[in-house]
């Protein structure tokens, strides 16, 4: 028995947590499941036949909300039998059979390098009636050939590389993704056509890693050329890319953003801390003058630049002196935004058995510290910005208090959240449309403008939006086993298939 009435289609609910790679994940595991026949259960859908958790496993509540979340479903299950859960993502490669013990009524754990399995995986557990645990080592297939449901009609994700080379003490991000792998540039570049092609006016391009792109096949000005090969193709507008390393950055990555038109001006580079011997201790190989030195050159091609930053307090043996230096070059950097996270240990990460592990109430005073000098800086930036035009691309869910203020929000060209009054364009304005407006009060978060509009451009993304339409990349799918009647198969006529 299953929960899908006789005949109809089984649906699916991918929920995800981490990163913009789990996003992207969690992209192709829905085009996955609908090449292979499920159909999408609505949000208000408590019982879809699959629920697939696409897991993170960096922060240290992962476990905890994963094995919570799980036991929430169980009675759910219990009253609809059929229903199926996966596990996949970071913590599911980290766990592994793990999840099954702990949690029996579990039916497929997959992995990162696996994920065009799971289709094969869910048919398999449910002729078994038998939970199915399958980790490959290393990458299967490059994710980006398996087909992809995106959620934007104007924005969309491209995997430039998987995979980490670098050995932080912090992260256990290489252990689960494995070493980098990188996609041939012109694969890149049909993706990149082929969204364009759907309506998609921004294009972020992913990886761990992304200015190391390029040393698995020996260029080391490979990222350079690919933003500048971006440049190139007609229709798109705005090219974003997360996350570069210091170490990796070049001269050469700063002149391709400032010289190609549609690569925005705003960077995200991770800082860490302010402290070298903080840094040295993180085993992060550039020190805080390297890394203030690339914001210098950033800014003198690109004065507009927006930076943005993570950073992490409290790792093991950070004093007040490493504390405060890291206070230092948050002011000296002038951050448009930052990630600040509070350390915490993680198993299988070389930190986590550190001396000098320090007590939760100076982590937290810190952290509190940091905050407060992020946003007094971040405030004062944006202040900056008042009577200035900005172009903003119309968003989705971007502004939490829209409807009760009557704004719509968007992204401007620098990345900052920018809440704007549609004025008499009200209800001919879509996700998707190109506004341009002017600022008129500023937050440590985001802007507001406040007045009318002073253009408005309709794009394909927004008819897109308005049709209800996602756009698909088919990707390269062989033998996936579908769910419902085969499709017909039309009589052949020509070539090799008529003898």
């Amino acid at each position: 028995m299953t929960t899908a009435a006789a005949g109809s289609p089984r649906t699916y609910q991918v929920r995800t947590y981490g990163c913009q790679m789990n996003v992207h994940d969690s992209e192709r595991i829905s085009g996955l499941l609908e090449q292979a026949g499920y159909v999408r259960a609505a949000e208000a859908d408590d019982n879809p036949d699959v629920v697939v958790f696409n897991t993170c496993a960096v922060r240290e509540n992962a476990d905890n909300r994963l094995y919570g979340n799980l036991g929430h479903l169980r009675p759910v299950k219990d009253k609809h039998p059929g229903m199926q859960i996966a596990v996949g993502g970071c913590l599911a490669q980290k766990d592994r059979g793990e999840i099954v013990r702990k949690a029996p009524w579990v039916d497929v754990v997959f992995g990162t390098h696996n994920i065009g399995s799971l289709p094969v995986l869910l048919e398999r557990a449910r002729h078994n009636a038998a939970a199915e645990v399958e980790i490959l080592e290393s990458l299967d297939v490059f994710p980006s050939t398996l087909p992809t449901r995106r959620e934007s009609t104007y924005a969309g994700w491209v995997s430039i590389s998987v995979g980490c080379n670098n050995t932080c003490t912090f992260c256990i991000v290489p252990s689960l993704r494995g070493k980098e792998k990188d996609r041939r540039p012109g694969d890149i570049l049909s993706e990149v056509r082929a969204l364009v092609d759907e309506g998609v006016l921004e294009v972020t391009l992913l990886g761990q890693n992304v200015n190391s792109y390029g040393v698995e096949f020996g260029d080391r000005y490979a990222f350079g050329k690919l933003l500048r090969a971006c440049g190139d193709i007609d229709g798109l507008e705005r090219v974003r890319f997360t996350s570069p390393h210091p170490k990796d950055f070049t001269d050469d990555v700063i002149a391709a953003m400032a010289e190609t038109p549609n690569v925005c001006h705003s960077l995200h580079m991770p800082l860490q801390s302010g402290s070298d011997d903080v840094l040295r201790a993180m085993r992060r190989s550039y020190r805080s003058e390297k890394y203030l030195g690339i914001i210098s050159k950033v800014r003198a091609a690109m004065p507009d630049a927006a930076i943005t930053t993570d950073i992490i307090v409290g790792f093991p043996g950070e004093t007040d002196a490493d504390f405060e230096r890291t206070l230092d070059v948050v002011r000296e950097a002038r951050f448009s935004s930052a990630f600040t996270f509070q350390y915490s240990k993680r198993p299988g990460a070389p930190a986590a058995t550190m001396d000098g592990q320090l007590p939760k109430q100076v982590v937290q005073e810190r952290y509190e510290r940091l905050i407060a000098c992020v946003e007094e800086i971040t405030w004062a930036e944006n202040r900056k910005l008042v009577g200035e035009t900005v172009e903003v691309l119309v968003a989705v869910g971007e502004g939490r208090k829209d409807e009760r203020t009557g704004r719509m929000s968007g992204r401007a060209r620098d990345g900052r959240l920018v809440h704007f009054d549609a004025g008499s364009l009200a209800g001919q304005i879509r996700p998707g449309d190109i506004v341009h407006t002017t600022v008129t009060y500023a937050a440590p978060h985001h802007l507001n403008a406040d007045g009318e509009p002073l253009s408005h451009r309709r794009t394909r993304a927004g008819d897109a939006a308005e049709a209800g339409r996602s756009p698909r990349t088919p990707g390269v799918v062989l033998g996936l086993p579908t769910i419902g009647a085969p499709a017909a198969v039309p009589a052949p006529t020509t070539g090799c298939a008529a003898h």
